[in-house]
């Protein structure tokens, strides 16, 4: 582990020099994912700490194994809280979505007991400052950084209507040294009342803005395209029930609908890249 994880810093600070940077996770994380899901799975507990803020009262957790130490933030909410229902469990659906449709945003998350409770452990990633602390700060995104930057955000904004998050804060849109966009927080996602599989969280009858995006991977979408349940149930079927997939596919007919009225408008060359 601590050989690829040097490997890792040498190609980043590679790629760093020479100017190509990614909106999301770059190839050299994405190629570690598997052995940071089984650190997570497997590796003894060394110790384990209250993160000190949080709705969900998350734990920051040290693991260790022969390959070397990683940390993670492990949460176990359940039920209804502060108005709001919390599901640990919604944390790694989110990630498994993320890998199903390849938006490569979401860090490694598996379960894993702490104490004797079940609850989700996410890979502990690096990332400096959070978009609530950058508007306060006043901290500019970098102009060679923008256009990077809102491709992140037109993503974020499709897969959170994907997956019905209604909880995308400033303080879970993470930020690496280099700008890369990070999700966290996904434990209020996968809502399957009316309300969220009549509607999408953005868009022209949006729940919480009526803007959705101004252009998005051909990929991604194709991958919108390729979901059914079959294929969503393999991933989450741990983990959500049949009406909160169906819910997911729904919401993804909203979506793709979306995009065609967008393409409709303006023309496929000008929303699919």
């Amino acid at each position: 582990m601590r050989r690829a994880y040097t490997m890792f810093v040498s190609l980043l600070m590679s790629f760093l020099a020479t100017g190509i940077l990614f909106a999301q996770f770059v190839p050299e994380e994405l190629a570690l994912r598997s052995q940071q899901e089984n650190c997570l799975k497997s590796a003894d507990i060394i110790s384990f700490k209250e993160i000190g803020h949080g709705v969900t009262k998350p734990y920051r957790v040290y693991l260790k194994n022969e390959m070397g130490e990683i940390s993670g933030c492990w949460k176990n909410p359940a039920g209804v809280q502060k108005g709001f229902l919390e599901g640990w469990q919604y944390e790694i659906a989110a990630y498994e979505m993320d890998k199903l449709v390849g938006l490569n945003m979401i860090p490694p998350t598996v379960e894993r007991k702490l104490e004797g409770k079940t609850g989700s452990l996410q890979f502990w990633t690096d990332t400096p400052i959070n978009d609530l602390e950058r508007m306060e700060q006043g901290i500019e995104i970098p102009r060679d950084k923008l256009e990077n930057w809102s491709k992140a955000k037109y993503l974020q904004r499709a897969f959170d209507c994907l997956i019905g998050n209604e909880d995308r804060t400033q303080e879970n849109i993470r930020y690496t040294l280099d700008w890369r966009m990070i999700l966290i927080d996904h434990s209020r996602s996968f809502r399957s009342s009316r309300k969220y599989t009549d509607h999408l969280m953005y868009g022209r009858n949006g729940i919480k803005e009526q803007k959705l995006f101004r252009v998005l991977p051909r990929a991604f979408v194709d991958s919108l395209k390729a979901l059914d349940f079959e294929n969503v149930s393999r991933v989450v079927g741990s983990y959500l029930s049949e009406k909160e997939v169906r819910s997911i596919l729904n919401r993804r007919d909203l979506l793709l609908e979306e995009i065609s009225v967008m393409i409709k408008e303006k023309g496929e060359q000008n929303i699919l890249y």
